[in-house]
């Protein structure tokens, strides 16, 4: 561990070896947005999903993949063009990278559920105690109909990343809660940010879930299709399922889901609140 990762590492609450490898992964997530800032790639592309949920909202859970929608569909976009950048920033900082395109074809249900053939993707790793490889998604024939805001970091120096607007976010985190091919393994964690969006009652922009929903699942739904919908996987997936996915990825309170029952999350879907069209 050099001095950099040492002193941002003071940046959080560690008591154990996995809230130490969620820290780590966070502040290389970091690193990975100063590197796409330096070399142009939010002109052309939004941040969005969990780890900018966490980044930019201080959703109280730690996100492990990065996910990124080009403004406008770009069939001939080349992401390897901003590798170097990467490499150069973790350079820098006193670690050597490498970024591997990784095969679509390799993945599990839950990884590949929303994978389509123009989303290509990449692992950036870096060897510590045990190695750091944190996934990044490009969707180069992104849904449209989604708003961007600039948002500022400032590790490892101060910048702006180009983000989704949180009702794109909550749009998009919808569509995963209720569209992920699960099988046999639930993401936890799609309900957790469900809960906070809640929680923050952040209006939901059914337009471009709408996109999403055309896009990836080739069908029409209307605000109270979709609520029956989400109601259906709320009040018939195994909960315990849900807490057991979530749990590591949780900072300091073990005790938060103890609420979390199927009825309470079908009480969640009736407070939800829709943008303004």
């Amino acid at each position: 561990m050099n001095e950099f990762f040492e002193r941002a590492l003071q940046r959080y609450q560690i008591n154990t070896a996995k809230d130490k490898q969620n820290a780590i992964y966070e502040i290389t997530q970091q690193v990975v947005l100063a590197g796409l800032h330096r070399g142009g790639f939010f002109d052309k592309a939004a941040f969005y999903g969990g780890t900018c949920l966490r980044l930019f909202h201080q959703l109280p859970r730690f996100s492990e993949d990065m996910d990124f929608s080009l403004l406008t569909p770009d069939d001939k976009f080349v992401f390897e063009n901003y590798f170097q950048p990467i490499i150069d920033e973790f350079d820098a900082l006193g670690r050597k990278v490498e970024i591997k395109k990784k095969d679509k074809k390799v993945f599990g249900r839950v990884d590949s559920a929303f994978l389509k053939d123009n989303t290509d993707v990449y692992n950036v790793a870096f060897q510590t105690e045990k190695t750091v490889k944190v996934k990044i998604e490009v969707d180069t024939q992104p849904p449209l109909m989604f708003h961007t805001e600039q948002r500022a970091l400032t590790l490892p120096y101060t910048f702006m990343v180009r983000c989704f607007q949180l009702p794109d976010l909550y749009a998009g985190k919808m569509h995963a809660l209720v569209f992920r091919n699960w099988k046999t393994r639930v993401k936890g964690r799609d309900w957790y940010d469900f809960e906070w969006y809640v929680r923050w009652q952040i209006p939901l922009d059914f337009k471009h879930l709408q996109e999403r929903i055309r896009e990836f699942n080739g069908k029409e739904m209307s605000i109270e299709e979709f609520k029956a919908v989400l109601k259906d996987r709320l009040a018939t997936t195994n909960i315990e399922d849900v807490k057991t996915d979530v749990r590591p990825f949780l900072k300091n309170n073990p005790h938060e889901l103890d609420v979390w029952s199927n009825d309470y999350f079908l009480q969640l879907a009736d407070r939800m609140v829709f943008k303004e069209v």
